[in-house]
């Protein structure tokens, strides 16, 4: 009997042999396979399936397929229940699953693989599934990558999202392009409800800056440049026009041709609107939306170049409203903003196209017109309509908040032609004109003069002599004696003197005005009061002159200081002067403003043994109430009254009053100005205290009043009269 021959396979191995492959096969495979029972128990798996789900064969072999035991993960993260499990999907369909990405916890290692799975049916001749065959590949490097990018596109999104930047792409070879939601919204459009042509940009672009673009991107594409960015405006679905930076990278190829164009284009509307606001905080009046000071300033230099071109006149014209500072004081300052407004909204309309209007400050505005005429006499005609315009819409009532009220406008005008001229010195020329309109009535307009330019250099090179003055000690004293009705010496009234040179004497009359507008008049006066305190301190010394008291000027600007009784205590403390010899002079003007700080300074300095007299009493407009609220010793009565007592009943009866008035307040009286003898016995008959004057004694320098009046007393001198322009008591 013959064997029967083993069975071969075909490519000649024998079945045993094959299996042998086979599974050596499975032992090398660079993919894990595990296959499955009908029940879904696992019956095998080679060792890289092991690896992957971090397992021994022992935990692996005769598992079910259940979520208990195994804990996959799906592909976003969340748990795999078990009946999406490959295995079981295959099992419950019958159909094989294709490229399921599935995590796999180890528990052994503590991390978690992902693998790409596929699973198959394996049949039995009947049809019925016996086994399932699962392969998987490790994607965990896949995965991560996945993860990174979709994190870096999250916070691109978010990014973007967060943020006023539209992404768009443009393929330069096939033409097709993409906006992104953003860049439509950006401008009022729903997404994918416009064409996403090539052609829409241009078409939303402004008609201003298309050819613009269009030129600057055919200038760069050519070229090496591999990012750019340019500005433009694109139309909004309300019709108006979005700001946007446009900025992008140009792909090109091996050649160096642009082939690619993406980017994002960014909305400026609030930067926009940002620089807006600077340059009109830098540029513009916040009160009124005039133009500033500076905004006048650089506008002036290309309007006088314009107008040196064309060989034309053109105008400056200072505008300052009259009565202001007490309008705003008395109404408020919210009433004196809305007139500022109004009178801006005016003068706007009072103006021609091209007219130049800005506000300098305060209450002063400035016009500046240009293109007049070829002539000054042309130019001047039309600054003079301009003024008449100007004058009649100011002049019509105010309505503000309801409450009515008027102002006017001084108006200085100074012109300008072709020639080099400097700013500063129109606008010092404007000004000076002004203030000329506001002396010469006001409500008016007044041109520039060459003269009044020389009187302002006057006034300055007064005043820098005047601060020499001061710094060299040349401001002395004189004195005028001072008499009581019964002929005795009782003091003397301290008049300054400027002496700046050895031979020229310098009257009171033509510095104190200077000292005033130069702001010198503080320290000029403080300069008198020391030479008097010291000269007090000498007179007490002296047997003839300890008795006498010395009266001193002060102005307004002083006794406003609110250190001034302290300046005053260290002065007599430093000198010795005794404080019940001084007397300080003051005018009424000086109780214009803040009366109740100047009677607590006046009672500080009372308190100091200081006395205060009120000098040229009866020619201000200070109320008689002052008189008995402030601490004043007694009341001079001005030259202008005493220089006709002997011959107008008038100024008489104004005389006797105010001695009559003095003497029931229980204050003194001094007379100034008595040059005629007949003044004397007017003043004396009525009981006048105390006199000076021409006919009494002159002024005279400090050490020869020391040395005339020192000697032994003398009876009162008596002189032959004087006419009452021979001379002056200062």
């Amino acid at each position: 009997m013959h064997e029967n021959p083993p069975r071969m396979n075909g490519d000649g191995t024998a079945p045993d042999d094959a299996r042998r492959r086979f599974d050596e096969l499975l032992a090398h495979l660079p993919a894990g396979v595990v296959m499955h029972d009908a029940q879904g128990r696992v019956v095998a798996a080679n060792p890289e399936a092991l690896v992957l789900l971090g397992r021994g064969e022992h935990e692996v072999l005769h598992a079910q397929a259940s979520d208990a035991y195994w804990h996959f993960v799906r592909a976003d993260g969340t748990c795999m229940p078990s009946h999406e499990y490959p295995v079981n999907e295959v099992l419950r369909t019958g159909a094989k699953v294709s490229n399921v990405v599935v995590g796999v916890p180890r528990p052994g290692q503590g991390d978690v693989r992902w693998a790409l799975c596929n699973a198959y049916p394996e049949r039995d001749e009947q049809g019925t599934i016996h086994r399932v065959v699962v392969c998987f590949t490790d994607c965990t490097a896949l995965k991560g990558i996945e993860q990174s990018l979709h994190k870096s596109e999250e916070r691109m999104r978010l990014a973007l999202q967060g943020s006023t930047d539209a992404p768009w792409d443009w393929d330069l070879v096939t033409g097709e392009i993409y906006y992104s939601a953003r860049w439509w919204e950006m401008l009022g459009y729903a997404p994918d409800t416009q064409a996403a042509d090539a052609e829409a940009w241009v078409r939303l672009t402004h008609p201003e800056d298309r050819i613009r673009v269009v030129a600057f991107l055919d200038e760069v594409l050519p070229g090496p440049r591999q990012t750019y960015g340019t500005e433009f405006r694109l139309r909004h679905h309300d019709g108006h026009y979005v700001p946007v930076l446009s900025r992008g990278f140009i792909l090109r190829d091996a050649g160096g041709k642009a082939i690619r164009l993406s980017g994002t284009n960014t909305d400026l509307t609030e930067r926009k609107q940002t620089e807006r606001r600077i340059h009109e905080l830098a540029y513009f009046d916040q009160l009124t939306g005039l133009p500033n000071r500076r905004f006048l300033l650089e506008e002036l230099g290309q309007i006088l170049a314009r107008n040196a071109r064309a060989s034309r006149h053109g105008a400056l014209l200072f505008l300052d409203l009259d009565n202001f500072k007490l309008l705003n004081d008395t109404m408020g300052h919210d009433l004196g903003d809305l007139l500022l407004r109004e009178v801006a909204r005016r003068l706007r309309r009072a103006l021609r196209e091209g007219d130049h209007l800005a506000r300098l400050g305060g209450d002063e505005f400035v016009i500046v017109l240009e293109n007049l005429g070829a002539t000054p006499a042309d130019a001047m005609v039309e600054v003079h309509a301009v003024g008449r315009k100007v004058l009649e819409v100011l002049a019509e009532p105010f309505d503000l908040a309801g409450r009515q009220c008027s102002t006017s406008p001084s108006i200085g005008a100074t012109l300008f032609d072709g020639h080099p001229t400097d700013i500063d010195l129109l606008l010092r020329q404007a000004d000076l004109a002004m203030y000329r309109a506001k002396d010469e009535g006001r409500n008016t307009l007044r041109f520039f003069d060459p003269g009044m330019q020389a009187a302002v250099d006057r006034q300055a090179a007064l005043s820098a002599a005047l601060r020499t003055g001061l710094a060299r000690r040349q401001f002395v004293l004189y004195c005028q004696p001072q008499f009581g009705h019964d002929g005795s010496l009782v003091g003397a009234e301290a008049l300054v003197r400027w002496q700046r040179g050895a031979d020229e004497l310098v009257a009171p009359g033509e510095f104190i005005g200077a000292a005033e507008s130069g702001g010198l008049i503080a320290a000029l006066g403080m300069d008198v009061l020391e030479q008097g305190c010291h000269a007090l301190a000498r007179w007490a010394r002296a047997p003839n002159l300890q008795g006498l008291k010395l009266a001193v000027n002060i102005s307004v600007h002083q006794l406003r200081d609110p250190d001034f009784p302290q300046a005053v205590a260290t002065l007599l403390a430093a000198t010795g002067a005794r404080a019940d010899r001084l007397t300080l002079e003051l005018t009424e003007s000086v109780f214009a403003r803040n009366p109740a700080d100047l009677v607590d300074r006046m009672q500080q300095l009372r308190g100091l043994g200081v006395h205060f007299a009120l000098d040229d009493f009866g020619t201000g407009y200070s109320s008689l109430a002052y008189l008995a609220r402030f601490p004043l010793a007694a009341l001079k009565i001005d030259r202008s009254f005493v220089q006709h007592v002997d011959n107008d009943p008038n100024a008489s009866s104004i005389v006797e009053a105010i001695i009559a008035l003095a003497r029931k307040l229980h204050l003194a009286t001094i007379a100034e100005g008595v040059e005629l003898d007949a003044q004397q016995a007017f003043l004396t008959a009525h009981g006048c205290d105390v006199m000076q004057g021409y006919l009494l004694g002159r002024p005279v320098a400090l050490d020869e009043f020391e040395e005339r009046y020192g000697r032994p007393p003398v009876p009162m001198p008596v002189q032959a009269p004087l006419q009452a322009a021979s001379g002056s008591s200062t």
